[in-house]
């Protein structure tokens, strides 16, 4: 293992115990952060202005599904069969997709329906069945992991996993990250101080979503150790947002 130090970040090298020859290059610092998701409780959006009050969080345009454009991959296939344990009391736009599909194709863009300004998916405020992700909502009440219903963005992010030839990154996703489209969100939470202050840090909060962005418990184990050491002795890089 490698580790160096910048100004603002700390980064660690792991190898990665399935896959000889690949390094995986963490950010120590934003996962040891108190970094949470704020939906409903301050989250402003992703539009062109503060809309805190539509509670849509990231979920205004839709979400890219991860796949061929022709079939949307095992990711779509998987939120197929997630839609279709839905009902009425749990999504809140099941009608509509029961017209149109909840999928919208466009080139090689597969994604998910917009309707009225949001994601199908999303529950909006006073829906009966409770606000929020229908998938998500879905996932709790059967007892089940949410990462395991919804789309592969949608449980990922803020955790942004790169691959290279020889080299992964696992790191937070970034306003840049989105290309142009980022410099239109007016706000965005991992740049963000009220997004930061949990009690657990990422590592801990973001357990399953790490381990299966790792692909391995064995690494995911290595990566947690590490983090946990270097909080304990007070030697980490803290998050410029919590300094």
């Amino acid at each position: 293992m490698k580790v160096s130090t910048q100004p603002a970040r700390e980064w660690a090298e792991f190898d990665d115990p399935d896959d000889r020859g690949r390094v995986w290059q963490v950010d120590v610092t934003f996962l040891t952060s108190g970094y949470h998701c704020i939906w409903g409780a301050g989250c402003k959006g992703i539009l062109t202005e503060d809309a805190e009050e539509l509670a849509q969080g990231c979920c205004s345009f839709g979400a890219h599904f991860c796949g061929p454009a022709d079939d949307g991959g095992e990711d779509l296939r998987r939120v197929e069969k997630a839609a279709a344990r839905l009902t009425p009391e749990i999504w809140q736009h099941i009608d509509v997709a029961a017209r149109k599909g909840f999928v919208a194709s466009k080139g090689n863009e597969t994604k998910t329906r917009v309707v009225a300004g949001a994601c199908i998916f999303l529950n909006r405020p006073g829906f009966e069945g409770g606000s929020g992700c229908a998938l998500h909502r879905g996932a709790v009440i059967a007892g089940e992991e949410p990462m395991e219903w919804k789309p592969a963005v949608c449980w990922q992010v803020p955790i942004r996993a790169t691959h290279g030839e020889t080299v992964s990154r696992l790191a937070a996703w970034t306003r840049s990250d989105w290309g142009d489209a980022g410099d239109d969100f007016h706000w965005w939470c991992t740049e963000a101080p009220e997004a930061f202050g949990a009690a657990e840090p990422v590592y801990v909060s973001m357990a399953a979503e790490i381990r299966e962005l790792l692909g391995s418990a064995e690494l995911y184990d290595a990566v947690a150790a590490h983090c946990a050491a270097r909080m304990r002795d007070r030697s980490h890089v803290p998050h410029p947002l919590e300094r």
